[in-house]
């Protein structure tokens, strides 16, 4: 249990809350029971179904928050036609939670590059092998599948798939969420408005 000593108040909040966020994001690496890249990616569909999943956070900076994936999956799909999206960050052991709201923006083949070349080589192959959020008829389809990338890439290095990469979350809100006793949490919004960020506070 986090001491309740700590609070988090508007007085002591940096004007940058990309300067919060990565002190936290710091503090919660600390512990090292599970991943803390791990965060919840909301998109919405063209008939404005909303739909969630977990992806993992890459980087977070003044560009954006970073995340990897394939551009022809359900998620990418809904990107393409809305680029409106929330994250939600959560680390259990701090007691700390950071949700997102903005839009998304495709890095440029580069960026993915690299970061596809620093990926495991089994992930390489499986980014080939995973026709992402199709329909498949088994299990043995996708080993298969793996078998034959595999076989392919042999030789040679694993090139990125052009439908596979990165997409940037540029942020219009960040809220910071931290726990308190009797559920009187702290919550602090900060929006941007002509590129400057304000800062209010939230009933829990």
């Amino acid at each position: 249990m986090m001491s309740m000593s700590h609070f988090l108040d508007e007085s002591n909040c940096p004007a940058d809350p990309m300067e919060l966020f990565n002190l936290w994001w710091s503090e919660s690496k600390k512990d090292d029971t599970q991943d803390q890249t791990v965060m919840t990616l909301a998109t919405i569909s063209e008939e404005g179904t909303p739909s969630a999943r977990i992806v993992l956070l890459k980087s977070a900076d003044h560009n954006g928050f970073l995340f990897f994936t394939n551009y022809t999956s359900r998620k990418a799909i809904e990107l393409e036609k809305n680029p409106a999206t929330a994250l939600v960050i959560h680390w259990e052991k701090t007691k700390k939670q950071v949700r997102v709201e903005g839009n998304v923006k495709k890095i440029s083949d580069l960026e993915s590059d690299e970061y596809f070349q620093s990926r495991p080589y089994g992930s390489q192959i499986g980014a080939w092998a995973s026709p992402q959020s199709r329909i498949v008829p088994t299990r043995d389809y996708l080993l298969i599948r793996f078998k034959k990338y595999k076989d392919e890439f042999i030789e040679r290095k694993v090139n990125r798939p052009a439908n596979w990469g990165g997409y940037r979350v540029i942020p219009e809100k960040i809220e910071f969420w931290m726990e308190q006793e009797n559920r009187l949490h702290d919550r602090i919004l900060y929006t941007k408005d002509n590129n400057q960020w304000g800062i209010a506070r939230l009933a829990p």
